[in-house]
C-alpha cells in the first residue's frame, strides 16, 4: 500500500457546489451521498425575512447584503483516503441528472487541476471473497488467486472505494452464478455489470443517462477482456431502452431514484429474480422499505456500511 507522508493524512478537500436557491434541498440530498457525515449549506435566498423574524430589526451586515440570493453553495468535505474526483464526477451526473446547474470547485482549485493528482488516492483493493479492483497504472498487486477487475476510476462514478459500491460488490458474490443474465442500472463506470462478468455471469447489460457513463463501461469492460457478446451498455432510461428479463437486477444509485425504479423493475425481472439495490442512505430508510412493499418486493437481506444501506429483495409472488 505505501506510506503516506503524515501531511496529507489530514488534508482535506472541500468542494463547493455552487445552485440555484430553489433547488437547494435535492442538491443538499445529492450532497449528502457523497459525505455521509455533513455538509454546510450557505443559503441567503431569505436573508431579510429570516433576519426580520429572528431580530426584529433591518440592519443586515453589509457583506451579507452583498450575497447573491439566487444561489445557494454547498461545501463538501471530503476526507484525505478519498478520491476527490469520484466525488465531483458523481455529483456532475447526478446534479445533471435533475436538471440542476451547478458550478463545482474542488479545494483552491477547479477540478481540471485535480486530474492529475487523484491518482495518489486510489490503490489495488481486495473486496469480498473473490475480487480485487486494480486501478490500470497499479501494477503491483498480488491478486491471491482473487479475480482481478481492472478499471480506469475518476471518469465515472463508481471505483470500488465507496462504501454502497463495496457492499453490492460483496453482495452479487452470493447471488451471482453461471447462468446469470444481469441488468445494471445507473451503471456508471461498469464496475457491478464487470465484477458480475468475473464471479461467473452470462451476460450483462448497463444502462445509464450518462453518455460518459455508457462509454466509460464499455472500454472498462473490453480491458477486462469482455467484448459486445457479454456486455453491452446503452445510454437512457430502463424504460425506453431494455427489454427482456433478467434473473440479477441491480441498481446502486440514490433513494430517490430507486423507488423510481421500483415502480418499473418488475417487468424486467424473471419471477424468481433479485433485485438489489444501493446507494441508500440510512435516514432514507423507511421510505424506501414501504416503496418496496407497495410495488410487491420483500427483503430477503439488508446489509450496512458507514451509513449506507443495501438490500435484496425477490417478487412477492
Amino acid at each position: 500500500m505505501g506510506m503516506t507522508n503524515a501531511v496529507s493524512e489530514d488534508k482535506w478537500t472541500e468542494i463547493k457546489i455552487t445552485v440555484p436557491a430553489s433547488d437547494i434541498e435535492t442538491a443538499g440530498n445529492i450532497a449528502n451521498m457523497v459525505v455521509p457525515y455533513g455538509i454546510y449549506i450557505e443559503d441567503y435566498s431569505a436573508l431579510e425575512a429570516e433576519t426580520m423574524e429572528i431580530a426584529h430589526i433591518d440592519l443586515i451586515e453589509e457583506s451579507l447584503l452583498k450575497k447573491d440570493r439566487t444561489k445557494a453553495v454547498i461545501h463538501v468535505y471530503v476526507n484525505p483516503h478519498e478520491n476527490p474526483l469520484e466525488a465531483t464526477s458523481f455529483l456532475n451526473e447526478r446534479l445533471d441528472s435533475e436538471g440542476i446547474s451547478h458550478e463545482i470547485e474542488v479545494g483552491d482549485c477547479l477540478t481540471e487541476d485535480w486530474q492529475n493528482n487523484w491518482k495518489q488516492y486510489y490503490h489495488a483493493m481486495p473486496i469480498g471473497k473473490k475480487l480485487l479492483i486494480r486501478p490500470l497504472w497499479e501494477n503491483e498487486y498480488e491478486a491471491d488467486g482473487r479475480k482481478v477487475l481492472n478499471i480506469e476510476p475518476g471518469l465515472a462514478f463508481g471505483t470500488g472505494s465507496h462504501p454502497t459500491t463495496k457492499l453490492c460488490l460483496e453482495t452479487l458474490e452470493d447471488y451471482i452464478d453461471e447462468g446469470s443474465r444481469v441488468l445494471d442500472i445507473g451503471c456508471g463506470s461498469g464496475i457491478l455489470s464487470i465484477a458480475a462478468l468475473l464471479l461467473g455471469a452470462e451476460s450483462a447489460l448497463g444502462v445509464d443517462i450518462d453518455s460518459l457513463a455508457v462509454k466509460t463501461a464499455a472500454s472498462n469492460a473490453l480491458e477486462n477482456g469482455f467484448d459486445e457478446t457479454k456486455f453491452n451498455a446503452v445510454q437512457g432510461n430502463l424504460s425506453d431502452k431494455v427489454s427482456g428479463r433478467y434473473n440479477v437486477v441491480v441498481a446502486n444509485i440514490v433513494a430517490d431514484v430507486i423507488m423510481q425504479f421500483n415502480t418499473q423493475v418488475g417487468d424486467f425481472l424473471t419471477d424468481d429474480g433479485v433485485y438489489i439495490t444501493g446507494g441508500i442512505i440510512e435516514n432514507r430508510e423507511d421510505e424506501v422499505l414501504s416503496s418496496f412493499a407497495q410495488n410487491n418486493f420483500s427483503v430477503i437481506s439488508r446489509a450496512e456500511n458507514n451509513g449506507w444501506l443495501v438490500f435484496v429483495l425477490k417478487k412477492s409472488l
